[in-house]
């Protein structure tokens, strides 16, 4: 067990080490990218739209192939989806996501593999990969 001078000081060295990201260049360039796009009206028309369909989706969802608009939907979820990915200012977000998210599960992993090999690390976002269904886990879904 872990004694309270040990946890303090723990808890400075991961102060030390968040600060680092929060001025690291991967953290600045995330933080424009979402300024950027919340800035950006029609980005945010195309975020909007896609949510709006993919509460109609969810519904749809619940009774299946079986529901009448099932088809119609679907396409109406992919061409939103595609519409608002294809935008400049989307498209710079997830990208600038993505490098934050590889900087934290890289840093996360080297910790935990310095205390054992054994321990599972984040990869991909995700600290287990069996999250399960609706979770992006091992069936591969996405509920959110």
């Amino acid at each position: 067990m872990v004694g309270t001078i040990e946890y303090a000081d723990i808890l400075d060295h991961s102060e030390l080490v968040s600060g680092m990201v929060l001025k690291s260049d991967v953290m600045e360039a995330y933080q424009d990218a979402r300024k950027a796009l919340n800035e950006d009206r029609e980005a945010q028309q195309l975020i909007k739209a896609f949510n709006d369909i993919k509460e109609q989706y969810e519904e749809v969802q619940r009774f299946g192939r079986y529901h009448p608009d099932f088809n119609d939907i679907m396409k109406k979820v992919r061409s939103a989806k595609r519409e608002m990915d294809m935008h400049e200012k989307v498209a710079a977000f997830k990208v600038a996501e993505r490098n934050l998210q590889t900087m934290l599960d890289d840093i996360s992993e080297y910790i935990a593999y310095s205390v054992s090999d054994g321990i599972k690390a984040p990869k991909d976002g995700a600290a287990l990969t069996d999250t399960g269904c609706g979770h992006g886990g091992s069936c591969g879904c996405n509920a959110s």
